[in-house]
C-alpha cells in the first residue's frame, strides 16, 4: 500500500522515522510530508534517506509542482503522525492554512485517513478539540488514540502518541 505520512509540529515527530520503518517492516512504500513546525523537530533529510523519497515540506516548492496535489493524487493511505491539536482542528474545520490541512482536503475520494493525536492530557481532554475528533470520525477518519504515558512537558497522562509499531498495524 502507498502510505503518505503527514507528520505535524508535535515534540512525537521526534518518532517520525521509526513509523516510516515500521510501515515499511509490513511491505508498505512510504513518503513523508513534514510541516514547517514538524520540521525544527524531525529533520526532512532523515526521513528522506529512510523512505527513499523526497520529502515534502512546502506548499511551493519553486519547481511547479504542486505536492499536495501530487501526494493526495499518490497516496492509498494517510497517516497523520503526530497530529497536534492545532492539525486536528485545521482538517476538521477544511482551513486549508498549511501544506498538511490543504492536501487532507485535496485526497481523493475512498483514501483512508488515520490521525494519531498527542498533546498535553489538558488539551486533549478540552471539548473543543474532542469536537474535532468526532468531527472527523464522522467524516470517516480513523484515530488511534493516544496513550497515558510520559509527556513532553514533564507530566504523566493521556496524550502521548501510540508506538511507531501501534501506528504500523492501525493501517493493515
Amino acid at each position: 500500500m502507498q502510505v503518505l505520512l503527514a507528520v505535524s509540529g508535535g515534540i512525537a515527530a521526534y518518532k517520525a522515522p521509526e513509523v516510516v520503518r515500521a510501515l515499511q517492516r509490513r511491505g508498505h512504500t512510504v513518503r513523508c510530508l513534514v510541516t514547517e513546525h514538524a520540521a525544527r523537530l524531525v529533520a526532512p533529510d532523515a526521513l528522506a534517506a529512510i523512505s527513499g523519497h523526497r520529502v515534502a515540506t512546502t506548499m511551493w516548492p519553486g519547481d511547479g509542482t504542486m505536492p499536495h496535489i501530487e501526494l493526495a493524487r499518490w497516496a492509498e493511505h494517510l497517516l497523520i503522525a503526530p497530529a497536534t491539536a492545532h492539525c486536528l482542528a485545521s482538517c476538521a474545520l477544511g482551513l486549508a492554512d498549511d501544506l498538511l490541512s490543504t492536501l487532507f482536503l485535496a485526497l481523493e475520494p475512498g483514501v483512508r485517513v488515520h490521525f494519531a493525536p498527542a498533546m498535553n492530557s489538558q488539551m486533549w481532554f478540552k471539548p473543543v478539540v474532542q469536537a474535532h475528533v468526532a468531527t472527523l470520525t464522522t467524516g470517516g477518519a480513523a484515530m488511534i488514540l493516544p496513550v497515558s504515558g510520559d509527556l513532553a512537558c514533564g507530566e504523566s497522562g493521556v496524550g502521548a502518541m501510540a508506538g511507531p509499531e501501534i501506528l504500523a498495524a492501525a493501517i493493515a
